[in-house]
């Protein structure tokens, strides 16, 4: 791709993010173009319907965080990593991409994306278990569930009240002493 496509793709992105965040989802096309200082052909040349861009954005976001999630797997202490992984999730689009694959996606790696994330935040969650700092009594699938709530959702902080209450909720004393 030239160059100036490609920084025409990441102003388009990077609009589109932005005015979706200001606007919801009643963010057109023009637009998102008019926010991105490019033609509506050029943001046709490179996403051919508000449904592409979107989901070229939800699989950006998922790949950054599955390559997160490798990162924090099996560094100790592993409630820290998961932690560090809320901070993560609530920096991306995840409420957008949420959406996108219950829905049904045009791109089959959204589920299968969404399906390995799970599972390897599935083992730290595990991790954390075993080493205190996470209830045991909550099966690491349903951690999974709960983080996904706090953190998949519109305005999703890692301060905010419901993100706070659902990890004070799921941590161990000990693992509250090293939460953010």
């Amino acid at each position: 791709m030239r160059a100036d496509a490609r920084r025409n793709r990441s102003a388009i992105i990077d609009a589109a993010l932005r005015a979706a965040g200001e606007r919801g989802d009643a963010v057109s096309m023009e637009d998102i173009a008019r926010e991105a200082g490019v033609a509506v052909g050029t943001l046709y040349r490179h996403f051919p319907d508000r449904r592409a861009l979107l989901e070229d954005i939800a699989v950006d976001a998922l790949r950054e965080l599955l390559e997160a999630t490798r990162a924090e797997l099996g560094r100790a202490p592993a409630w820290e990593a998961l932690l560090r992984l809320v901070d993560r999730c609530v920096a991306l689009p995840l409420s957008l991409t949420k959406s996108l694959i219950t829905g049904e996606p045009r791109r089959p790696e959204l589920p299968a994306l969404e399906t390995e994330i799970n599972a390897l935040i599935a083992e730290i969650a595990a991790d954390a278990q075993r080493q205190g700092d996470l209830r045991a009594d909550v099966p690491p699938a349903e951690v999974v569930r709960v983080l996904n709530v706090a953190v998949c959702r519109c305005g999703a902080r890692s301060d905010d009240h419901l993100t706070r209450v659902l990890l004070d909720g799921l941590s161990t004393p000990s693992g509250r002493t090293t939460a953010t």
